[in-house]
């Protein structure tokens, strides 16, 4: 299979090209800007917000992985925030797809996000049947670029499937999670040992197991998936993994949770102790009964692959 890869040098990109050449599919590789991935030529198209002529780059593609987006930009602020999501997450990915149709592609695949679904999860794990509640402009424009993907489906009969990931994960990871890592690997005791908390991940290379697969399985056609590891960790827990993949001892105070909710909105760190201490929990079994996809690789097992190799001052 030929599959146009959109997003190819960013943390997904550089786990999921080598995976598709692993098996054998033909990429073309796809980024902001000229690179390698897996020794793979990227072929840059720029801003994704600008018009974008992916005629040539389609020609002769059986499918396309979209993952290129705008994620953690906040150079604006209020409707000009949104609309800058908008440009990008929307627009640039209906333009894609609506080309991919013309061009003949079988199956568009779309990395979407949690998000879609809220921030928190009902006291139970989320499903796909739960209803969209974005809450800030990146998740608003994920669930509007799965309904222009709908549309797009239902006009030309391209093969939508849209996969909504919890966190990722892995070696190289960056941002949030990346900071946690190195607050454990340096030993700082972290007042977080009284949380009793449910939140899902998935590791990288999972969720590139499960991009192949419904890539290629009949009955992904269409569909919309929730993807994890297949397990829900606390967030003591999930330091308490982390710790011993990196060999080193979880230093965890028990401050109750309800003192570190005070203490987020006195510092205006609310949102960011809010994904520490709430539950985001979800259900992939629509993806395992449809499609037959298990997780590769568990929670402890890919943490162990992720940062078992650890250096302090490292990542």
């Amino acid at each position: 299979m030929k599959v146009l890869v959109t997003g190819a040098t960013g943390f997904i990109g550089q786990a999921l090209v080598p995976a598709l050449l692993a098996e054998g599919h033909d990429v073309v590789a796809t980024g902001r800007q000229a690179g390698r991935v897996a020794g793979q030529p990227v072929r840059a198209v720029g801003d994704l917000a600008a018009a974008t002529d992916w005629a040539e780059l389609l020609h002769g593609c059986d499918a396309v992985v979209h993952l290129a987006a705008r994620v953690h930009v906040m150079d604006s602020a209020g409707a000009a925030q949104l609309d800058a999501f908008r440009r990008v997450n929307v627009e640039a990915t209906r333009r894609l797809a609506a080309d991919a149709a013309r061009a003949g592609v079988r199956r568009f695949v779309f990395v979407s996000s949690v998000k879609v679904h809220g921030e928190h999860s009902p006291g139970r794990a989320l499903t796909e049947a739960d209803p969209p509640d974005p809450q800030e402009p990146y998740a608003v424009s994920k669930a509007e670029a799965e309904l222009a993907l709908r549309r797009v489906a239902t006009e030309t009969g391209l093969e939508v499937v849209i996969l909504r990931p919890p966190l990722v994960y892995g070696p190289g990871v960056r941002a949030n999670f990346a900071a946690l890592v190195r607050v454990i690997g340096a030993g700082v005791p972290l007042p977080l040992g009284a949380v009793g908390n449910r939140r899902s991940l998935v590791y990288v290379e999972n969720l590139c197991d499960a991009i192949a697969c419904c890539l290629a399985h009949p009955a992904a056609a269409g569909e919309t998936f929730l993807v994890d590891d297949g397990e829900a960790v606390s967030t003591p827990g999930l330091i308490r993994a982390v710790a011993s993949a990196m060999g080193r001892p979880a230093r965890l105070l028990p401050v109750p949770p309800a003192w570190l909710r005070l203490a987020g909105r006195l510092t205006g760190r609310s949102a960011g102790l809010d994904r520490l201490l709430s539950d985001l929990e979800v259900d992939s079994g629509r993806l395992r009964r449809v499609c037959g996809w298990t997780p590769r690789q568990d929670l402890r097992s890919a943490l162990r692959a992720s940062f078992g190799s650890w250096k302090q001052g490292g990542g």
